[in-house]
Formats: structure tokens, C-alpha cells, sequence
């Protein structure tokens, strides 16, 4: 047992095992930056930096990828790569190699024995196997949210915390692969306590600019909310993507010569190999401001035969180093990113200053990768409500203690999901530009997570409601699918909720009966209507379902914890009012209201009644045909690209069939564009905001043609070619129609090249008033006219885009005529100044949704009502972790959700005090954490850099301390972590 002294809390001590953070190596460690090799000041220092890319899942499974299965599909077998590169570094302790996805090493460990455990724990202490990034997977940046991010990071780097101690900490981030780079992702790296960050890809038209300034190297300034330096972050672009200098790539996979060195045989090389790498590297220099470069050897499933990579490596390097007599500059040698990145800080050299981000990405002028923002939105959709099912899954094994793990439902776990969360951030994951198999298996192993995660669901909530009812979850509500409600004459519905303050929500469920009474916990009588179920719901769902109708009403659920309704029938056999054929000419509840063009049926306006604003707001759907090439270039449209045959999008129908339905509790404008597309206009009686219920597919492609659907806002407010949307869930980037800050942009894909990723909200506005969009899952969108916005929310197309994916994006969905996809929108009208207090709780609702449970029959429960808290958390704090770490110990993570200018307010320094924070438990030890989880806050020493032009960005705060021990004060976008030990109340 490691005795750790909380270093938030010194008057408090509490033991932790050595699995929870670092423990001491047996022998004196040379791992880090200790273990770099010497270089030569006077001299052009190259660093060889052997390493593989291995995606978890991409054209093959992860399984299939790690055994090396279906090499029909791809040569690859990850297992086969580590035992090959682990034997080659016992050959030569100058050798070197950096490995990046934990997720396959992870496996690959559990199948060793204790020989080879030793000889690989060694090889990590000193320095010559070092763990680069360290998270679960390389994830995405564009599709991903923040908090599954954070996740999955915070998996594999416990794993290798756990595993191999302070030895085993990543120093670098290294995301060599995704499709563009988010600016939050640099922030949590710089939180996490990363050193530098090195990615591959960006922009041709930026690479070619920075070349020329010397500007491949930069300071990321990622926040302009928190107080420089703590989201600073060194940046690198790597000159050759991730792949070795041409010439020189000798996996069994490659065709370059090797190094022929024996003049007795033909074919001898190595002068002529010497010349030419020597040339590379002054080539290389002159784009780099110092007197060190790296070159990545290596690539994609690379080393899987290790021996002719490093039996070449080793004779590059001894024979251009002989050259050094010569007269020559150059010295090579084995490397790390981080051995690498220690000689750039120790030049102490002035860098240029980043605050923006790297999206879109086009490696072409015709080439742009802006399709994936949207590809298989069901997936994406699916990712997102699997994350907040984990995020219940977690707090519900804290709240409900050990009996959650091993209760009256058997035995339940978070882990599964967990691993199947963090597999799904991969960047070939949710970004939806895997193979369709692929995508099918990552779907697999959520479904697989979401089954364990409710037994624990089911045990947590029989202890803390005292009820071991039967529980049932309906996962198909989106399509009215319950066979529990429709077929329920009384049943209970338990609300959790994920959030640390009250939410209301309103809920739709299937049933056949036409009048119910509905009571809460309190026993108080809660206003319901029964709908006819529309069409479209009846087209997606067939046979699953035959409820005729849809009980809607409205829940309240309180802070980290549960209300529990009791529903009856009452009567079932009169039918309620249909929907009419008509287009009302508005409707409206005491907040919004919704005005319609009563000759075409299309929205025409929206005003704020509470502050009188009002604007023009028109919406219809288009698609744009997919390109398959044409005279300026063969690009097609596929998974990664989105390129647009044309600039101007088809209309799906100028007058939509429209019906309308009104009672107490909603009013739906129901409208039928085609056979294909359909949309509800919904307004709740105490919603601030309008939803836009839409459902998509299967789009046609009997016409031979792809198609990439949209739907368009258009507004009368003046935006003069400025948009703006989120960063991964966290802080708003300011978007401008064919502009870039960092570089002239010549434009010559006016449409995709202004596309953006969004994952939870996007806005325009001007002096007057803004526009607020609420998203259900990551998407494209931008702003190609002035005052308007146009989402993406579904592809399908008929060609690869010759990105590496080998087949088309044309999702066959469950009946195999084709996918169709049902989405949200929520939209808000504010004045500027307020609308971040309406649309980040709105966001926050929709990545955290209420779980709803059901039980068949009458109330059985001694706690029908439940709050994990103590009292609810101010409006800016999120509670964004509370998961179970050890027996006694706990996970938190609290956030700071708003930015620093970006609300009067709510953007203001808020304190929390920790032992007060919890109805349940009782908090009797504390200490900080990196965001990574990985190390002790105190311990969390980063390189300082000198960035140019430093007075760029400031915030509009400065930091605040923390008044006590318990005490704890989150700055504007700050996320603090604290390992709590904690007991039962």
C-alpha cells in the first residue's frame, strides 16, 4: 500500500493502493526525458522516431485487427507487431519505438506471461518502448464530444498508470491521423499535462504558407477563457503526414530498396542512400526554425516483421554519421516525440502563436474533408445516447454503492461500456468513415455496454427506491416502441437524471388507450394528452409496434437523482382528435411563438414573446447531387469527402402536405415534404424553444445519383458572412464564409469548403438578435448566405472517394432499402447578451438526457423521489464525472460550462465546497488531479514556451483561489479533477 497525502486536503490522509496513481519503480528509472539520446549542437539533429498507426477498426474489426483475421480485407494483426518490435528492442538499446492505441496494447498485455511482462516493464523503464497520446484510442476531433473524449483518454492512461507507473505517463499527444484538429482537443491535452502535441494533417493550402514562414511549429493558445498557460500547448506538424521520407520505408509491406552495404555484392547503395537522405534532411530543415527535425518511421500497421525496419534504421544511421568525418552536418539517430520535443524547448526559441483551429481540412483544391462531420448519423446519433447512458451508468454505481455491481438483477458493470465508449471516439468511429461491417461491430459492442450497464442501472435504482420490481428500458421511443406501456394497463416510469441541477423534460410514450391519469411522486396530477402516432413514425417503425397513439407530458426530475410517475388508464375507446389539414396561420405558448406561410406551410417567423424580438425564419429541406468528378478534377463525394456537383442544392417540395395538432400540452405541425422526408414542428406549453423533429430516408438513388441532404434557416438577420459554432461540446469559434485567420484562402470549393463541424450547438446573430441551434448529434453546417444556416443530416452516395474506405457511404438500414435517420433540432431566439444562459443548459440537456425506466404495476417503492446532492449546483458548474475508482474512492470532475465573456451572469468565478456536495456520501478525503486523472495536480509540471505576439489572447478574469481546504472555485471553462474517498451516509 502507497501512503498518499491528499495534497488539496494536507490535514486530511487516506491510503490508496498503488493502482491508483503512480507508484515507485523497484530500480532507478532512465524512462522520460532522461532516457534521450545525446545530440550535437553544432549540427542538423535528426531524430528517427519508429512507431506504427494502428486504427481501432477502420477496414477491419478491432478484433479482426488485433489476430490479424480477414487480411483479405488488409494485411494487418496488431499482436503480431508487438511481439515482433519487442524482440528487435532486446537486440540494440539504441533502438527505439513509441506506441500510441491503448486499446490494443491492453489486450496484448493480458496474454503475456510474467517473463515477458518483465522484460517489456524494463524496456518501458528505460525509455526505449515509450507510450505516446495514451488514451484508448486515437479519437476524432471533429465528431466527438468533450466528456467521451475525456473518457476514453482517462481509460488507457490509467491502464498504463496502473501498469507502469510514473514510466508508463505519455508526455506528448499524438493524433498523426485525424481528418483536421479541433481547438478544445489541445486544450484538454494541455490540461491533461501534456508537454506538446504532434498531428500529421492539415490543410494543403496552410501547409504550404506555414512551410514558407517557418511556421510548421507553433504555441496553440486553445482557450480564450482560461489564463494562459494552462491550455497552451506546443504544436507540431510532422513534414511527411506520418509516413517516412520517400525512399526510405522498410516494412515487409514496402517497395524501397533496402540498404545494400557489402561491396563485394551488386547492387551496392549506400552511398547513393547516404546522399539522398542527407539532401532530404537539409530540405527538410529549411522549413523548421531549429537545428532538430523528426522523421516518422513507420505507418499504418507497420512492424508487424520489425527486423527489416531496424536492421536498415541501424545502418542509415551508421553510415550517414560516418559521413560527420567528412564533413557533413547531419546526425541521426534513434528518437522519441518527446526526446525530440525536449531539444526544441531547450532552444528557447520564440514560436508563432495559434487560436483558432485547423477545420476544415481539404488535402486538394477540390478535396475537401467536411463529408464525415455527417457520415452515418445513426451511429453518431447512437454514440451520443450511449455516452449519456454511461454517464447515468457511472453515477448510479457511485450513488447506489456496492450493491450496484452485485445486486437483486444480477451482476452489472460500467466497464463494458466504458471500453466500447472509448473504442467508439476512434477516428474511424464515429466519424463514420469506417467500412459498413465495422460500423455494424462498433454499434455491436455499444449494445453489448448499454446490457451490462443496465442490470447495474436496475440495481442501483432497486437500492436507492427501495423497489426490486422488474425494470424495463425502451429503447426505441424515438420510433413509439414500448411493448410495456402499449400493452400496460398501469405502470411506473422512473426519471433519472444525469445533471447536477432540475430538468424538466417531455416525454412521448406508445399506448393504446385515449385518456390517462398521471401522478409524480408527490402523488400530484400531472397534465397529459394522447396523439394520434404521425405517419412517418409508423412508416420507420412497420411491425415493431402497432400503438396507435403517443401519451405526451411533461416530467421534472431533480439534480443527480429520480421522480417516479404513476400512469393508469382511464379510458380506451374514444379516439382523440386527429391532426387537421390545414396550415395555422401561427401557434404560440407563453414564451414563443411560431408564425407559418399559410400558401406554402413553411415556417415564416418566430418571435420571443417575453422580449418582443422577432424575426423572419423560413426552413425547407434540399439535397445537393454528389459529385462523381468532372473536368476540374475526378474527385467524388464518399465517406470523407463532401463534394457538391453543383453549388446550388435541389428543393425537396416548395409546399409541403401539412396537418396541425393542438391541446394543452403541445402543439405539432406535421409536415410531409415526400416520400422520403418528413418534419414535426413542435412547440411544448412550457418549452422557451422550438422543436424541429425531422426524419430522413431512405434517400433515393434510383436516378443513379448520390445525394447529400440539408436543411436550410434562412433569417433576416444581418450576419454579413459571420456564424459561429462549439469546439467539441465547450467554447464558441467564430466562422467567417471563405476566410481563414492564418492564411490566405483561395477558395475553390465554395460549398464544402465552408462546411464546419458542430456537436452540440451553432448560431448567427447580429446587434439585435441570434439565432441558437440545438443539435442531437455531431454535424456539418455552415453559412453560405447571409442570415442562414444549413445543417447536413444525412448522405448517401454510389462512390468511394478514394480515401482508403474502398466501398460507397450507402447505408442499407434495416430493411436494406436504404437508412433513414430521425433527428432534433431545438432552435432559441435571444438578444446576444442572454442567449448563452439559454442554449448551453439546452446543449447540456441534450448530451445528458434523462433515463427513463418503467415497471408494470402500481407504486411499490419506499423512496419514490431521490437526489445524489446535497443541493443543486450553481448554473455554471456541470457535474461532468462521478464515477467509481476503488472501493473508496471516487472519480469528480467539475467544469466551469460558460466562457469567460460570454455571459453577465453566469461567466463569474463560482464556489463549490466538496464535503457539502453529496446527499449520500460522506466525503472525508480529497486531492487534485491532472484532467487525465493520471497525476497529482501538484505534481503536473509542464515545459514553458515563448509564443509570439503574447498579448493576443487574455482572459476577461484572472484566476481566483480557493478559499479553503473544501473549497474549491472553478474558473470561467475551468474542469478540475478530484480523487475523493468517500463513505456511505
Amino acid at each position: 500500500m502507497a501512503v498518499h497525502k491528499l495534497r488539496s486536503l494536507p490535514a486530511v490522509i487516506f491510503l490508496l493502493s498503488a493502482a491508483v496513481l503512480a507508484f515507485p519503480n523497484p530500480k532507478q528509472s532512465t524512462c522520460g526525458y532522461k532516457s534521450c539520446p545525446a545530440t550535437k549542437p553544432s549540427m542538423l539533429n535528426v531524430h528517427l522516431v519508429p512507431h506504427t498507426h494502428d486504427d481501432v477498426g477502420w477496414l477491419k474489426t478491432v478484433d479482426q485487427y488485433f489476430y490479424g483475421g480477414r487480411n483479405d480485407i488488409q494485411h494487418a494483426g496488431v499482436q503480431y507487431i508487438l511481439d515482433s518490435v519487442v524482440a528487435e528492442l532486446l537486440k540494440n538499446p539504441a533502438r527505439r519505438f513509441i506506441y500510441v492505441e491503448t486499446a490494443f496494447f491492453y489486450r496484448w498485455w493480458k496474454q503475456q506471461d510474467e517473463d515477458m511482462r518483465r522484460i517489456v516493464t524494463e524496456l518501458v523503464d528505460e525509455g526505449r518502448l515509450e507510450f505516446i497520446n495514451g488514451g484508448w484510442c486515437m479519437s476524432d476531433e471533429a465528431t466527438t464530444h468533450y466528456s467521451a473524449v475525456i473518457d476514453q483518454m482517462t481509460l488507457g492512461l490509467r491502464f498504463l498508470n496502473e501498469t507502469f507507473g510514473e514510466c508508463g505517463r505519455p508526455r506528448v499527444a499524438w493524433h498523426i491521423d485525424p481528418f483536421g484538429h479541433a481547438r478544445e482537443h489541445a486544450s484538454m491535452f494541455a490540461q491533461m499535462g501534456y508537454d506538446g502535441f504532434f498531428f500529421g494533417r492539415l490543410d494543403y493550402q496552410d501547409k504550404e504558407s506555414r512551410m514558407q514562414k517557418r511556421e510548421m511549429e507553433m504555441v496553440w493558445r486553445a482557450s480564450e477563457s482560461l489564463k494562459p498557460p494552462m491550455a497552451d500547448l506546443f504544436t507540431g506538424v510532422l513534414p511527411n503526414g506520418y509516413n517516412p521520407p520517400a525512399g526510405f520505408c522498410w516494412d515487409q509491406s514496402c517497395s524501397d530498396e533496402p540498404v545494400k552495404d557489402d561491396p563485394d555484392l551488386e547492387d551496392y547503395n549506400v552511398d547513393q542512400l547516404v546522399d539522398k537522405f542527407i539532401n532530404i534532411s537539409y530540405t527538410q530543415a529549411k522549413t523548421y526554425k531549429s537545428n532538430h527535425i523528426i522523421m516518422t518511421m513507420g505507418s499504418d500497421f507497420q512492424y508487424e516483421n520489425a527486423n527489416p525496419w531496424y536492421k536498415n534504421m541501424d545502418k542509415l544511421i551508421r553510415y550517414v554519421n560516418a559521413r560527420q568525418a567528412k564533413g557533413s552536418k547531419v546526425n541521426v539517430f534513434y528518437s522519441t516525440p518527446s526526446c525530440y520535443l525536449q531539444e526544441l524547448n531547450q532552444a528557447d526559441l520564440t514560436w508563432p502563436l495559434k487560436t483558432d483551429d485547423f477545420f476544415p481540412y481539404a488535402d486538394d483544391a477540390y478535396d475537401f474533408w467536411t463529408g464525415y462531420f455527417t457520415s452515418r448519423p445513426a451511429l453518431k446519433r447512437y454514440e451520443r445516447i450511449s455516452n449519456s447512458l454511461l454517464q447515468t451508468c457511472n453515477q448510479l454505481e457511485v450513488l447506489g454503492g456496492p450493491k450496484s455491481r452485485k445486486g437483486p438483477f444480477g451482476a452489472g458493470d460500467s466497464d463494458t461500456l466504458k471500453r466500447a465508449m472509448a473504442v467508439a471516439q476512434h477516428h474511424d468511429a464515429v466519424s463514420g468513415t469506417e467500412k459498413q461491417h465495422v460500423a455494424y461491430d462498433y454499434a455491436k459492442r455499444l449494445a453489448i455496454g448499454w446490457d451490462h450497464c443496465q442490470v447495474l442501472v436496475k440495481n442501483s435504482l432497486a437500492v436507492l427506491s427501495g423497489s426490486d420490481m422488474t425494470r424495463v428500458f425502451c429503447e426505441n421511443l424515438n420510433i413509439s416502441v414500448c411493448p410495456l406501456t402499449e400493452n400496460s394497463k398501469q405502470f411506473l416510469m422512473t426519471v433519472y437524471n444525469p445533471l447536477a441541477r432540475p430538468v424538466s423534460w417531455s416525454v412521448h410514450l406508445p399506448v393504446n388507450g385515449t385518456a390517462y391519469n398521471i401522478t409524480d411522486s408527490s402523488s400530484t396530477v400531472v397534465d397529459s394528452q394522447v396523439i394520434p402516432v404521425s405517419k412517418a413514425t409508423q412508416d420507420l417503425r412497420r411491425n415493431q409496434s402497432y400503438a396507435q397513439f403517443e401519451l405526451v407530458f411533461r416530467v421534472q426530475a431533480p439534480a443527480l437523482g429520480f421522480n417516479t410517475y404513476t400512469i393508469t388508464v382511464l379510458q380506451n375507446d374514444t379516439d382523440p382528435f386527429p391532426p387537421k389539414s390545414r396550415v395555422p396561420p401561427s401557434i404560440q405558448n407563453q414564451y414563443l411563438k411560431v408564425n407559418f406561410d399559410t400558401d406554402t406551410g413553411l415556417l415564416s417567423g418566430l418571435t420571443n414573446l417575453k422580449t418582443q424580438q422577432t424575426i423572419k425564419l423560413t426552413q425547407n429541406f434540399y439535397w445537393y447531387n454528389a459529385s462523381v468528378g468532372n473536368s476540374e478534377s475526378s474527385q467524388p463525394s464518399g465517406a470523407y469527402i463532401f463534394r457538391p456537383s453543383s453549388s446550388t442544392p435541389f428543393i425537396v417540395n416548395k409546399k409541403p402536405e401539412v396537418t396541425v395538432l393542438q391541446n394543452s400540452v403541445v402543439q405539432e405541425v406535421r409536415q410531409q415534404f415526400s416520400s422520403w422526408v418528413s418534419q414535426v414542428v413542435r412547440l411544448y406549453a412550457e418549452s422557451r424553444e422550438l422543436e424541429l423533429e425531422w426524419t430522413v430516408g431512405p434517400i433515393p438513388i434510383g436516378d443513379g445519383v448520390g445525394k447529400e441532404v440539408i436543411t436550410r434557416l434562412d433569417t433576416n438577420i444581418d450576419t454579413n458572412g459571420y456564424f459561429y459554432t462549439d469546439s467539441n461540446g465547450r467554447e464558441i469559434l467564430e466562422r467567417r464564409k471563405d476566410y481563414r485567420p492564418t492564411w490566405n484562402l483561395n477558395q475553390s470549393e465554395p460549398i464544402a469548403g465552408n462546411y464546419y463541424p458542430i456537436n452540440t450547438r451553432s448560431f448567427i446573430k447580429d446587434g439585435q438578435n441570434q439565432l441558437s441551434v440545438v443539435t442531437d448529434r455531431s454535424q456539418g453546417i455552415s453559412s453560405i448566405y447571409n442570415g442562414s444556416l444549413e445543417i447536413m443530416v444525412h448522405r448517401r452516395l454510389l462512390r468511394d472517394d478514394y480515401r482508403g474506405v474502398g466501398e460507397p457511404l450507402s447505408e442499407p438500414g434495416e430493411y436494406n432499402e436504404g437508412l433513414s435517420v430521425r433527428g432534433r433540432f431545438l432552435l432559441a431566439l435571444t438578444s446576444p447578451e442572454s442567449a448563452a444562459d439559454t442554449h448551453r443548459p439546452l446543449g447540456q440537456e441534450r448530451v445528458f438526457q434523462p433515463l427513463l425506466s418503467f415497471q408494470q404495476g402500481a407504486t411499490q417503492s419506499t423512496t419514490p423521489q431521490f437526489s445524489g446532492l446535497s443541493a443543486e449546483l450553481p448554473p455554471s458548474v456541470h457535474l461532468l464525472t462521478l464515477s467509481q475508482w476503488n472501493d473508496d474512492s471516487v472519480l469528480l470532475r467539475l467544469e466551469h460550462q460558460y466562457q469567460s465573456k460570454e455571459s453577465s451572469e453566469h461567466s463569474q468565478p463560482v464556489t463549490v465546497n466538496l464535503q457539502k456536495l453529496f446527499s449520500t456520501l460522506k466525503v472525508v478525503g480529497a486531492s487534485e488531479m491532472s484532467l487525465g486523472a493520471n497525476q497529482w495536480k501538484e505534481d503536473m509540471k509542464r515545459m514553458q514556451w515563448n509564443p509570439s505576439s503574447d498579448n493576443l489572447v487574455k482572459p476577461l478574469h484572472e484566476n481566483m483561489d480557493d478559499p479553503s481546504p473544501w473549497e474549491i472555485t472553478l474558473n470561467p471553462m475551468e474542469i478540475r479533477t478530484f480523487l475523493l474517498q468517500v463513505h456511505q451516509k
